[in-house]
């Protein structure tokens, strides 16, 4: 993820005795910091690194309003600093102003919220078509049941063909119970009848699936709003696809305008450039809580702010 951030700071290091590579610093600048003075950067300086970085983001699939603002935050700082060490305090600035983008929605602890939550928990998955929703939720469960939870997860994409099976081929791997109705009947029902299921049998935390949706879908988008109406969850969960890149900001946006969105997982993290967390996390100020890293159930990871910046700066 980020190959073209790295880079950027790759050749800073490589060149930095002629010229700090592409973290373009000028000579007077170079000049006062090699004899222990301070040194603020000019307005030349400061745009010809934004424009690097910029430029970096969003080869790296950061949305440009996203790389832009980004970028704004950034020359704002290196404005008001006074160097010493120019090539070292750029970096740590930007790493200071992405880690600040990623954690505007406060940080998040699903376990500890799942454990203070009144039971049944309700937990609501939703996202466009084909961004990994289900098998997210199936790693959810998995990681729930390993962790002493019991689960019941609610099939509530009545549209797809095959969603159902889908989803109950998971819970039998997974040995959970699925409530599911007729393919095209209403899924707020189904989700109310898994709450129910729930409440009398004493299981922890409901799982509902809901039908993959384009966000400019009027009517799934119209039927989301009430199965969120209806059972009023305790947490919203968009699933982004992390290979949507620019696309997940207009999808983030519209699906935090219609049904609010309390936290996000990002699935196909491990084959994405990873703009796509900057983006919805700049866009919805709601935290990441999980990355998809694989196929597999135990493929699905914590997300730390500071570790993705140290991973990918």
């Amino acid at each position: 993820m980020f190959e073209a951030l790295r880079r950027v700071f790759k050749r800073a290091e490589d060149e930095v005795e002629k010229n700090f590579g592409e973290v373009r610093i000028g000579v007077k600048t170079r000049i006062k910091t090699a004899v222990g003075k301070s040194a603020r950067l000019t307005d030349k300086e400061i745009e010809d690194i934004a424009w690097d970085l910029q430029m970096a983001l969003m080869e790296s699939d950061v949305a440009m309003e996203v790389a832009e603002a980004i970028c704004e935050r950034l020359k704002e700082r290196l404005r008001e600093t006074e160097f010493r060490r120019p090539k070292e305090e750029v970096r740590e600035i930007f790493e200071d102003v992405l880690i600040q983008v990623l954690e505007e929605g406060g940080t998040f602890d699903f376990m500890e919220f799942l454990q203070r939550c009144e039971k049944p928990a309700r937990v609501v998955f939703f996202g466009i078509n084909g961004c990994g929703k289900t098998t997210t939720i199936a790693k959810v469960a998995y990681m729930l049941k390993n962790a002493g939870f019991s689960v019941v997860l609610a099939a509530g994409d009545t549209f797809r063909a095959g969603a159902q099976e889908q989803l109950e081929e998971h819970a039998k791997r997974l040995g959970v119970k699925m409530i599911h109705h007729q393919r095209g009947g209403d899924a707020a029902a189904v989700v109310f009848d898994a709450i129910k299921h729930a409440e009398a049998n004493g299981i922890d935390v409901v799982l509902a699936d809901t039908s993959g949706r384009m966000h400019s879908d009027v009517d799934l988008m119209g039927e989301m709003e009430k199965i969120i109406r209806v059972n009023k969850p305790d947490l919203r969960v968009f699933v982004g696809d992390a290979l949507t890149g620019n696309d997940a900001v207009e999808q983030a946006r519209r699906f935090n305008e219609k049904v609010g969105i309390d936290a996000s997982i990002l699935a196909k993290s491990d084959a994405a450039k990873g703009g796509a967390a900057l983006s919805i996390s700049y866009i919805t100020k709601k935290p990441i809580i999980f990355l998809g890293t694989g196929q597999g159930y135990k493929d699905l990871v914590k997300f730390d702010a500071h570790e993705f910046v140290e991973s990918i700066v």
